[in-house]
């Protein structure tokens, strides 16, 4: 059974029938409202005493009674209600069912519930909680009139109160655990943080890592004695150094993690110094030998040296890299190794060459490889185009050297996967591309082709595909930096949308009037998450106009316009539309009292940012800093967080391990 199966197996027990699909309720969230229920300054509105004989049917009188006094349950008797067990703290719409029973069940035993109900417009609430002697009942109304009083109250914030917010944080029993590693969260992704605090904080964070960190801090990383920790730094420091990948992979007396560490320096590329890849290259160990013949500018004498490695594992790594640069004598002797894969390899590189005839592709343990890199002889190519396994003629429609005649022939064939892989050949006419049936999904995932990027600067190649009929070339052509204007204006009206959203993302010459079009409807992320409005030609002007537009998406451009106000700014904080809000809370232009209302909105991601905002009252900042559930990470992260209230911060983190 799933959790939400769990959920509503609980509320079915309790007399609750869960009504319509779950959702985002646009009132205030769970969290928010409990404060009102387990808050220092709360009072009951009904105190029943935990040792009466009818405890359960009491509590379930006095919580009905004040629900319908309160209006939570309206006509169709529908409400919202969070509850003990309820992890992910959003409303559940529910209604009330034969022989109910909220006291005896929502809770950890009968008469202990914890439960708060609100009514479907988020005005009213009564909420349930188990205090030492007592089970209170606490209603609250005009609840969105008391958190706005509440909020202008923060946003009213002096100087003085501001500064004793800050001293506050520091005041009674330390935080501990988890809340300090959220502290080092949101310290490590604050742009904020001074930079010599960098260093302090990788010993409790990974996210210090992705920071530039001084190359004495490297140093001193790379020489720690926590094994993982000097790990880490090698695979998420964007500085490291060829010197120090070098050192670092050297220094490690330990077989595994040596051969680790140099898997992690070729999957990222690294270029290790000469003399470390010669001492690599001399590893008594196979597999840290296998790992040195993939690094990145490894030179052609140790290749050359690991392709006749006495460890056909080492052969087979460095085969590739090798064999430009293998005599005869060498290649012979890879292509009849006692290694499989290192023959395999060596017979692959051999046939790029020279072409395989059909006796040695018979042999082949892995056919597809070869089909599509290789030099055929005719008559392979032509068996596999006429009677080769799907799969196999997919990959032979790939190879760049197959003939006019066969490139035809799969043209027609019967498998949708052949056709479309020959449709997106490089050396097609257009003619030719044209005549070819094959299935292409608009929605689906397909990456740029590489023959078409390869021609990005050549204006007149733009030109000329631009006006394909193949939807994936003319995708490739619009996402180069630059295309000429008449390639510029015919892709800006192409009929396929994601040629027209590459073309926004990747072209700088995209026009204002496509961008427009664009953003009207694309509200997925891109590659440039910035675009189609980061777009340096997206219109900046006269936009106004669209303060009321019945469009959130052109509503939220009013406040791009150089002459929006703060006015507007605090208008749109106030929006119907989350999307609005969204734009709204990341102004710098946002006051004090709007970024405390929209702490309590109800979608999760303007909670967030207002807990960024750097005009969030400090107060607010300060009961975030001491919270769990991600709300101190959150808020570490504010960039209004002052300099000497971040040392202290790393003052309280444990030291870097030892």
């Amino acid at each position: 059974m799933s959790g939400a199966d769990e959920l509503v197996e609980l509320l079915g027990r309790a007399g609750l029938e869960v009504v319509g699909e779950r959702r985002v309720e646009e009132v205030s969230p769970p969290p928010v409202l409990w404060r009102h229920v387990i808050g220092s300054e709360t009072e009951p509105t009904v105190a029943v005493p935990d040792d009466r004989p009818d405890l359960v049917a009491e509590l379930n009188a006095q919580w009905h009674r004040l629900a319908t006094d309160a209006g939570i349950l309206g006509g169709d008797g529908v409400f919202l209600i969070d509850f003990s067990g309820n992890q992910d703290r959003s409303w559940m719409r529910v209604r009330l069912t034969d022989g109910w029973d909220l006291a005896g069940v929502l809770g950890p035993r009968p008469g202990q519930p914890e439960f708060l109900t609100l009514s479907l417009d988020g005005e009213t609430m009564v909420g349930a909680t188990t205090e030492e002697y007592a089970v209170w009942l606490v209603a609250v109304d005009r609840l969105r009139e008391r958190h706005e009083e509440a909020a202008r109250a923060a946003g009213a914030e002096t100087p003085e109160e501001r500064a004793a917010a800050w001293v506050s944080l520091f005041e009674g029993p330390k935080p501990l655990g988890k809340l300090l590693d959220a502290w080092a969260d949101g310290l490590s992704l604050n742009p904020e943080t001074p930079r010599d605090l960098w260093p302090l904080l990788v010993g409790r964070s990974s996210y210090a890592l992705y920071r530039v960190l001084p190359a004495d801090a490297v140093d001193a990383l790379l020489d720690h004695p926590d094994r993982e920790l000097r790990m880490r730094a090698l695979e998420l420091q964007p500085n490291i150094t060829p010197e120090q990948w070098g050192r670092a992979i050297l220094a490690e007396r330990d077989e595994r993690q040596r051969w680790i560490l140099t898997m992690l320096a070729a999957d990222c590329s690294a270029e290790l110094p000469e003399d470390a890849c010669r001492g690599l290259a001399a590893d008594p160990s196979p597999r840290v030998r296998s790992e040195t013949a993939r690094l990145k500018g490894l030179p052609a004498s140790l290749s050359v040296a690991l392709a006749a490695d006495p460890d056909g594992r080492v052969r087979y790594a460095a085969c590739t890299a090798a064999w430009p640069h293998l005599d005869a004598r060498a290649r012979g002797a890879l292509l009849a190794d006692s290694h499989d894969l290192a023959r395999a390899r060596a017979l692959l590189m051999h046939h790029q060459e020279h072409p395989m005839p059909r006796s040695v592709f018979e042999t082949l343990d892995v056919k597809t490889d070869a089909l599509g890199t290789c030099l055929l002889e005719r008559e392979l190519a032509e068996h596999v185009a006429r009677h080769g396994e799907s799969a196999e003629r997919r990959s032979l429609a790939r190879n760049p050297g197959l003939a006019q005649d066969l490139i035809g022939l799969l043209g027609e064939d019967p498998d949708a996967g052949v056709r479309f892989e020959i449709s997106t050949r490089a050396d097609l006419t257009e003619e030719q591309r044209a005549r070819i049936l094959y299935d292409f999904d608009p929605g689906g995932h397909y990456f740029p082709l590489d023959w078409v990027v390869a021609l990005h600067d050549d204006r007149d190649a733009m030109r000329r595909l631009a006006a394909s009929s193949h939807p994936l070339v003319r995708r490739s052509v619009a996402r180069a930096r630059h295309l000429p204007p008449d390639a510029v204006a015919r892709l800006a009206d192409d009929e396929d949308r994601v040629v027209q959203l590459f073309l926004a993302e990747s072209c700088d010459d995209a026009p204002a009037d496509m961008l427009m079009r664009v953003w009207q409807w694309w509200d997925g992320s891109l590659t440039s998450p910035d675009r189609p409005r980061g777009h340096p030609n997206f219109p900046r002007h006269d936009l106004l106009r669209y303060a009321d537009d019945p469009n959130p998406r052109m509503r939220r451009l009013a406040l791009d316009d150089p002459e929006s106000t703060p006015e507007l700014v605090e208008r749109f904080s106030r929006d119907r539309s989350e999307e609005v809000r969204r734009r709204a809370v990341s102004d710098p232009r946002l006051s004090p009292t709007a970024a405390a209302r929209l702490l309590e909105d109800p979608h999760e991601h303007i909670r967030s940012a207002a807990a960024r905002h750097p005009h969030l009252p400090a107060r607010l900042l300060v009961r975030l800093l001491r919270q769990g559930n991600g709300s101190a990470e959150t808020a570490a992260r504010n960039p209004a967080l002052p300099p000497e209230v971040m040392r202290r911060m790393v003052e309280r983190l444990a030291p870097l391990r030892a």
